[in-house]
């Protein structure tokens, strides 16, 4: 028999990346095209098409490919479709499961949302391997999560379940989220939420700080990052302030569901101490008694560079496994299947 492999797509608002991941999610091979190239859907499902099957031909895998997963913004694993997305031109609705399949001679396609993507690449591939309850949280530009119970993703009636990102943190005078709401944990906890605290505290705080050196509007969270680490007090002050209320917000998340682990992954993820010391000591002081020293706080183990990828990949064995089931098995009655992923 040959070596099955699948094929992994993270469609962002810049590059749509896609690789071919073998069942020990090892990426053979990884490439990308430009997302907004066309304004037409089906002229960038012409440009993915070409561009994976490039890909395949250079690598001896074009009869190989057993289920494709795709993650993407506001994708509906239960209707294959895309819903409203904040960076896509393509419409409110956009049936990217379907239109997929058929480009590809119907194998099986299943699309989520990223950080869906991640929590399955976690759970197939990564830190979670072994695990049947625990919630990925992704802390790049935004604030994503996967939320894991008894095995499975937690997707709700609709398959827009685990936004919790925007939970509210702050009911108070609460920021303006990019959702629209105020107070989210998204304004606060993100890259974006540091660099908006930094602004904050560099126009209501008086004492010194390498930052006032910099455009007060062009701080990035990493500007933040290379401070602290160089001794600010200031920036110190801002990532003791983001991982409070980061803490604070995974006490109540574990009240929620008892999870064995919470996994961060993204660039926020990387500032080690400056940003887990003060939300383990939050999350120590908020945490009902009966939860205390029972959800381990981890890092992601997966490449950052093949984490998107690879995440896809765990939704393409599923998709695979779920197309294989008889007919009359697949529907919704089995929406959200443990993945299998085949021996080599």
């Amino acid at each position: 028999m040959s070596k099955p492999y699948v094929i992994g797509i993270d469609i962002g608002g810049t590059n749509t990346v896609f690789g071919i991941v073998d069942a020990r999610g090892q990426v053979v091979a990884i490439d990308s095209v430009k997302t907004l190239k066309h304004a037409d859907f089906d002229d960038y499902i012409a440009q993915l098409k070409e561009g994976v099957e490039r890909l395949l031909r250079a690598n001896d895998a074009e009869d190989k490919i057993q289920g494709i997963g795709i993650g993407a913004p506001n994708a509906n694993y239960y209707t294959g479709e895309i819903i409203n997305p904040p960076n896509l031109p393509w419409g409110p609705v956009i049936p990217l499961a379907r239109k997929v399949s058929e480009a590809f001679n119907g194998i099986p396609v299943a699309i989520t949302n990223d950080a869906n993507a991640a929590a399955l690449g976690e759970m197939t591939y990564g830190a979670a391997r072994g695990m049947r309850d625990f919630i990925m949280i992704t802390l790049g530009t935004g604030v994503g999560s996967g939320i894991v119970v008894n095995g499975q993703l937690v997707y709700g009636h609709d398959g827009f379940a685990g936004e919790l990102g925007h939970v509210i943190v702050k009911r108070n005078n609460g920021r303006i989220c990019g959702c629209g709401r105020t107070g989210c944990l998204e304004a606060y906890c993100s890259a974006t939420g540091v660099a908006r605290t930094a602004r904050e505290f560099l126009e209501v705080r008086t004492e010194p700080s390498e930052l006032r050196n910099l455009q007060i509007e062009d701080i990035t969270s990493k500007d933040v990052y290379d401070a602290a680490i160089a001794g600010d007090k200031l920036a110190k002050n801002i990532f003791d302030y983001t991982g409070t209320i980061l803490g604070q917000a995974f006490a109540d998340m574990i009240a929620f569901s008892s999870p064995q682990a919470i996994i961060l992954f993204g660039g926020l993820a990387k500032s080690g101490d400056l940003l887990l010391k003060p939300l383990n000591e939050a999350l120590n002081k908020a945490i009902l008694p009966i939860f205390r020293g029972k959800t381990k706080i981890i890092l992601s183990e997966l490449r950052e560079s093949d984490a998107a990828v690879l995440g896809a990949s765990a939704l393409g064995w599923e998709a695979k496994y779920r197309a294989d089931l008889p007919a009359g098995n697949n529907g919704t009655q089995n929406r959200n299947l443990p993945i299998e992923v085949p021996a080599e």
